[in-house]
């Protein structure tokens, strides 16, 4: 998987120049398009597509500095419309425009080439399962929430702070399948999963009630049939389940022949009594990989 991930690598380099389609690199890759981004984004650690960008801007930076070309020659040659865009998007990365780049000699930004390799460290192991489910519903109460990639993500600590008591009581009676109890449930995410944009979060259960009795006060999220694999880890909270979902994507999917699907991610979370250490069970929907 990490060598056709770098075989797209190369394809970026090859065509900073032109409109860059992520269906070819996904296609390159052997994989969906909706797996490429993700996995690209837990392994790079930002977006593909501001990857792309700034590789693209460090390029033109560098032919910017060298006044081989004039600025709107570079502006074109990299895909934007109008010396205006270009400058504009320009200044983004580099914290100066084209033309001051230009007479003074500045210092730019530059983000260095990727590329992909699988280290394997053998101090832990990651416990796994593949389920599949039949189809269910996450019955519960939902709020539409930015995305906090580390740490404690306050909108969603403020939105289950006004869940009150009887509210959660009535939604944990619903459970009546794994993962059992409360959980949380991000759905409907943006594609590039950049921090700051917005996502669906539940918290509820898992249920298998039809929708007409799942009470009317309720929010409720029908999910299809499917494959699951299901990660188990124990340690430190909240550190250990922070790099849960990480090492899924860096370590367990380049290693395996499933792929991520498009669904909601299910996370079980069961602390201990005083806090500082919790069992988690994160469910991710995924397919068979192509050969």
């Amino acid at each position: 998987m990490l060598e056709r991930l770098n075989e797209a690598m190369e394809h970026i380099e090859a065509h900073l120049e032109q409109p860059i389609d992520v269906a070819d690199l996904a296609r390159i890759a052997v994989t969906s398009e909706y797996h490429f981004r993700r996995l690209f984004s837990a392994l790079a650690g930002l977006p593909l597509s501001e990857y792309i960008r700034r590789r693209r801007l460090t390029v033109a930076g560098a032919e910017v500095l060298a006044g081989e070309r004039t600025l709107l020659e570079v502006a074109i040659r990299y895909g934007y419309g109008s010396g205006e865009a270009f400058a504009r998007a320009f200044r983004a990365v580099h914290g100066v425009g084209p033309g001051d780049a230009r007479r003074t000699g500045a210092a730019l930004c530059s983000q260095p080439r990727m590329s992909f390799r699988l280290i394997i460290e053998g101090s832990s192991s990651m416990q796994y399962k593949i389920v599949e489910k039949d189809a269910f519903r996450v019955a519960g109460k939902k709020a539409r929430v930015p995305l906090v990639h580390q740490g404690i993500n306050p909108a969603i600590a403020e939105f289950i702070r006004g869940i009150g008591p009887e509210m959660l009581g009535r939604i944990t009676a619903l459970s009546d399948q794994q993962p059992e109890g409360i959980v949380a449930v991000s759905d409907n995410l943006d594609p590039s999963r950049a921090e700051g944009t917005e996502l669906d979060y539940y918290h509820g259960v898992v249920t298998g009630l039809p929708r007409a009795e799942v009470p009317e006060d309720m929010d409720v999220l029908d999910v299809p049939a499917g494959t699951w694999a299901v990660f188990e880890n124990s340690g430190a909270f909240p550190q250990a389940l922070q790099y849960l979902w990480r090492d899924v994507f860096t370590q367990w999917f380049p290693s395996n022949p499933y792929r991520s699907r498009p669904g909601p991610e299910i996370l079980r979370v069961r602390p201990s009594a005083d806090g500082t250490e919790a069992d988690a069970a994160l469910w991710i929907p995924v397919e068979r990989a192509a050969v």
